[in-house]
């Protein structure tokens, strides 16, 4: 017996049944059972939602958490940071906390571009929420100073805790 020969018509009868299986199962239907069916008008689309260009909210497909994205978003974010271009690495490093929404690194990075943006209590929320996930951090007195300083600017004179 040669199994040479089975070989190809094995493999073609597998491709056409992979490439066209709506025709295969159309015509397993019966006329009677499709006459049965009821045909409904096509249903309209939604309207569209606007997009907020960021990996999460424009594409319905991303998994809300990805460590991998979120490590990535860190890096383009911080090449953002410095190019000067800090409403791109804001926008990168929302992402990350997006996608990794208990890492706390994004959010040391999200303060820092917040503050060089001049967005004083945006950055102190960012650094505050950083120490609060981080609160051992190496750099934890620092980020504390940066934010006693970001008070002082704001002119609350509200102290971080530590």
């Amino acid at each position: 017996m040669r199994h040479s020969s089975l070989i190809p018509a094995i493999f073609a009868a597998a491709m056409a049944f992979l490439l066209y299986p709506a025709q295969t199962l159309e015509a397993q239907e019966s006329p009677q059972e499709s006459s049965s069916k009821p045909t409904e008008a096509p249903q309209p689309k939604p309207p569209a939602k606007p997009n907020k260009d960021t990996a999460t909210k424009s594409a319905p497909d991303q998994p809300t958490w990805d460590p991998l994205r979120a490590e990535k978003d860190l890096e383009v974010g911080q090449y953002y940071m410095k190019r000067g271009d800090y409403d791109a690495a804001i926008d990168r490093f929302n992402d990350a906390v997006e996608a990794k929404p208990g890492f706390a690194v994004p959010f040391k990075y999200l303060g820092e571009a917040q503050e060089k943006k001049e967005l004083k209590k945006q950055a102190i929320k960012s650094y505050t929420r950083y120490l609060d996930l981080y609160p051992h951090a190496e750099d934890a007195e620092k980020i504390r100073k940066r934010i006693d300083k970001l008070w002082g600017q704001a002119g609350k004179g509200k102290k971080s805790t530590g």
